[in-house]
């Protein structure tokens, strides 16, 4: 039997070519290797507020029935309070939903085997308010490819998955989400 999973990020453009394989590799490592993972694209989202209003008002409706419902959005506005608030509404509605912000962004994940090269250290990127401009960016021109779809962020991310134990050491957040899947699988 298939295990359907949404993926929701605030905006899937390049976020996508980050997210698939990294939930690919955390649905593997969480015991759902053959997973079906969806980035959603419909509607295509455009930052916190609209894939709030997404979540809670259009997407039950079309993907209410998928086992499991994933958002990483950016953390500068996805606080715990209302990240856990958002999966209790979700869970009324009989949609398994768990929240992972990205600290600071998506981008984050494709960064963590270049963190030698980051000037500040890994810590001060993971709070770096200008990630994006400040630390991706650079590490995108070094390592990506702009004449790839999404610029070489596949190769960044695939580069990341070679090590899972050192993304989820670095990246702890994916660590909780591994669990809290495994969990959410073994329940069933």
């Amino acid at each position: 039997m298939s295990f359907k999973v949404l993926v929701i990020p605030e905006d899937p453009t390049n976020n996508g070519y980050i997210l698939k394989p990294l939930m690919e590799a955390i649905l593997e490592d969480a015991g759902k290797p053959n997973a079906k993972i969806t980035v959603l694209t419909n509607p295509r989202l455009e930052g916190y507020d609209h894939a709030l209003k997404a979540i809670k008002e259009d997407l039950p409706d079309s993907y209410g029935f998928w086992d499991l419902w994933v958002f990483m959005p950016d953390a500068d506005r996805a606080k715990p309070d209302a990240m856990s608030a958002l999966e209790t509404e979700l869970a009324a509605k009989s949609v398994k939903l768990l929240c992972c912000p990205a600290q600071p962004e998506v981008e984050i994940y494709a960064c963590a085997p270049y963190r030698g090269e980051i000037k500040g250290g890994w810590e001060a990127a993971r709070q770096d308010v200008h990630f994006k401009e400040d630390v991706f960016e650079p590490l995108l021109l070094a390592h990506g490819d702009n004449r790839r779809a999404g610029a070489g962020r596949d190769l960044m991310i695939a580069e990341t998955l070679r090590n899972r134990k050192a993304l989820y050491k670095f990246c702890p957040e994916l660590a909780e989400l591994r669990d809290r899947i495994a969990k959410t699988i073994k329940s069933e």
